[in-house]
């Protein structure tokens, strides 16, 4: 696998996230009791072209026909990418009711669980992402927010270049009492070595601690990209200059999560998760199965030699 990835800094958030803000936004084409996410926040974050998809898709003839469109161009994206926003809100409000008091956002984007998501509002959020995202994204709260929230910090950092828990730190993350992180729609952009020096800070924070990532299946990155059935997932990632570099087998999963001390509770595919919240026999339910939701669990704290050891041959490899 090739991970030499062209490290820019972003004037403008990544258009996947643009995207992903779209999908969300267009879930106010549909009746109050068949949304899946409530995000007043997404249409703000949007490009002008896309706020124009977005308002035009607010009258009902245009609403169909736009969402049938999107659903014929990327069958199954924008359903999933509703359907795993709501599955991580699910998942991120139980945390907080069972006393999570601190919340991690990696590669936040447009993110906006700390400003729509009431529990939020009681507890630590720290949201990491790049310096020109956040600061775009800073630029666009401010313009909704009557104050911006005391309780969110941004952290700007790129993971695949500098370690997260310097940056964190910094910032007042206390790796004593458990979080919950939410890593949504970023781990196929990172190497893999960024992937498994954050695995490995996470598997330091407090027991109890928990991660809830999405990821692609390792096939679609080894082979379905490169195979005449994926064309157009290959030509749309070109498209957005975002290219997918990097999957986990979900056979693998389990040992994998396992030797950094994590223990993983659920891993879905999008299929699963969309029969969650959606008619199973909606059209395009079985397309974007490649991708992936798994939750996962921090075990209680290891021998300190045991953990030393794991450390000291991950950094000789």
């Amino acid at each position: 696998m090739n991970e030499k990835i062209n490290i820019r800094q972003f004037k403008r958030a990544s258009k996947t996230a643009e995207f992903a803000a779209l999908f969300r936004t267009l879930e106010y084409t549909f009746p109050k009791e068949r949304r899946l996410v409530e995000d007043r926040f997404a249409f703000h974050f949007l490009s002008r072209p896309l706020k124009f998809i977005a308002a035009l898709a607010r009258i009902p003839v245009a609403g169909w026909w736009i969402l049938e469109l999107i659903d014929h161009v990327e069958p199954g994206a924008r359903a999933s990418g509703v359907a795993r926003t709501r599955l991580i809100d699910d998942h991120l409000i139980y945390a907080l009711s069972r006393g999570i008091s601190q919340v991690v956002i990696l590669g936040s984007g447009y993110d906006s669980r700390p400003y729509r998501i009431p529990e939020c509002r009681k507890t630590r959020v720290f949201e990491v992402d790049q310096a020109g995202i956040l600061r775009l994204k800073r630029t666009k709260l401010d313009r909704l927010l009557h104050r911006f929230p005391g309780n969110v910090s941004f952290v700007k950092t790129d993971l695949n270049i500098e370690k997260i828990n310097e940056t964190l730190r910094q910032h007042g993350f206390n790796k004593n009492k458990p979080a919950f992180f939410i890593w949504e729609g970023v781990t196929q952009y990172l190497t893999r070595r960024a992937v498994d020096q954050t695995m490995d800070f996470i598997s330091g924070t407090a027991p109890g601690s928990f991660l809830l990532f999405t990821y692609v299946h390792k096939k679609a990155i080894d082979q379905w990209l490169n195979g005449p059935k994926a064309n157009w997932i290959r030509r749309w990632v070109k498209q957005m200059g975002e290219p997918w570099i990097f999957g986990f087998d979900p056979k693998e999963l389990p040992d994998y999560l396992n030797r950094y001390g994590l223990e993983l509770v659920e891993d879905v595919d999008s299929k699963t998760f969309r029969q969650r919240y959606m008619n199973p026999r909606s059209p395009h339910i079985e397309e974007y199965r490649f991708y992936r939701a798994a939750l996962a669990r921090v075990k209680s704290e290891e021998q300190p030699r045991i953990r030393f050891f794991r450390s000291f041959f991950r950094q000789m490899e």
